[in-house]
């Protein structure tokens, strides 16, 4: 099957249809099993991503019907029979279920590698690679995380975590592009980066940079002037040293 989280959920065969509920309940248990694909879920950690603290006294009878009514699902989509399924798909682990799945073929699973060698070349200088790594790595994703799925508390801590993870892989890209003389392509993502993230001080610096070396120096500077204004506001604090040494640079022209 191929399972995607980097966006709506998608759970199917290749060239079938889909497996995944309509139901809110089943749709999200199924969200959590796969973000946590070839992993056991507990069945304490289900009841509690789904009804958080005020669980039903039925939540464990509910969770089986629910888990049965996926194997049906996944038996269509893969047109073999639920026990088989149950057998070699969504079995029961002793404590809780594992969706068996092939890595290659869950996208969050892809894009954590490819980030990862994508990481390792840019900190070996092959900006190239680098910059091809992390543009298919980003590729991956069609939306935020699990647009379409109910949200417990386990979902959103994994929804958070990729999106931190989403958005390192993107100033990596940003990094790459810049060694690799791209300045000018790069002011209008950035600038749409920097306004999402006020107090974020390396897309800042980035920015500036582009506007730097694209001949903006006034607007470069501008943009650490809002930053530094936007830090004392919010945080109380200034920009950290490397950044002011990147404004001093400019007013140097080096």
């Amino acid at each position: 099957m191929d399972i995607g989280i980097l966006g709506p959920l998608t759970v199917r065969a290749r060239g079938q249809r889909q497996a995944v509920p309509t139901a809110p309940k089943p749709r999200q248990l199924l969200a959590l099993l796969s973000a946590r694909a070839g992993k056991v879920v507990p069945v304490d950690l289900l009841v509690d991503e789904l009804w958080e603290n005020a669980p039903p006294r039925s939540a464990l009878t509910a969770v089986r019907t629910y888990i049965v009514q996926l194997r049906q699902s996944i038996a269509r989509t893969l047109r073999t029979s639920t026990a088989e399924v149950a057998h070699n798909v969504l079995p029961f682990a002793g404590w809780g279920y594992r969706l068996v799945a092939d890595p290659d073929r869950v996208d969050a699973s892809v894009f954590t590698r490819h980030a990862e060698l994508g990481r390792r070349a840019l900190l070996e200088g092959d900006d190239a690679r680098a910059a091809l790594l992390l543009h298919r790595a980003l590729r991956l994703w069609r939306g935020p995380a699990l647009a379409d799925v109910r949200i417990g508390p386990h979902l959103l801590a994994h929804r958070t975590t990729l999106e931190e993870i989403r958005l390192g892989v993107v100033e990596q890209r940003l990094e790459a592009d810049l060694r690799l003389g791209r300045h000018h392509q790069l002011i209008a993502e950035l600038s749409g980066l920097v306004a999402r993230h006020p107090l974020h001080e390396n897309l800042h610096s980035l920015f500036i940079i582009s506007l730097y070396r694209a001949g903006h120096t006034e607007q470069a500077l501008g943009t650490f002037e809002s930053l530094c204004h936007n830090l004392r506001e919010e945080l109380g604090i200034d920009p950290s040293p490397r950044v002011r040494r990147l404004r001093d640079a400019i007013l140097a022209g080096s």
